[in-house]
């Protein structure tokens, strides 16, 4: 942890970091998802000397709270691609074929 966090982000690090070890993260990745959610917030609070215009103007981290990861949820659902992925771990047959509609109800969403 770089010298210049605070107390509390340092809190906050180990608390993000311990938390994405929990979900099945590697040690390093898990540092990684940490320091980036820190440093977002530090520049979101004006603690760091430079930021990016995504950092300062984006939404929270924890906000988000993976809005944007892999599991999409806007206004139409996940994408066919996401579905069709689902259908390709369940094993579910002919989903090749299947328009996104049929996928959903294959996988009873």
């Amino acid at each position: 942890m770089p010298q210049a966090w605070s107390d509390k982000r340092e809190r906050q690090y180990e608390h993000v970091k311990d938390s994405a070890r929990d979900r099945g993260e590697s040690p390093k990745r898990a540092e990684e998802i940490a320091a980036r959610t820190v440093n977002k917030n530090r520049a979101q609070a004006g603690e760091s000397r430079t930021a990016s215009r995504t950092s300062t103007q984006d939404m929270s981290p924890q906000r988000r709270g993976g809005l944007r990861s892999g599991n999409r949820t806007g206004p139409k659902g996940p994408t066919r691609d996401q579905l069709y992925n689902e259908a390709k771990q369940r094993n579910i047959k002919g989903r090749s074929k299947m328009t996104k509609n049929q996928l959903a109800r294959a996988l009873g969403k």
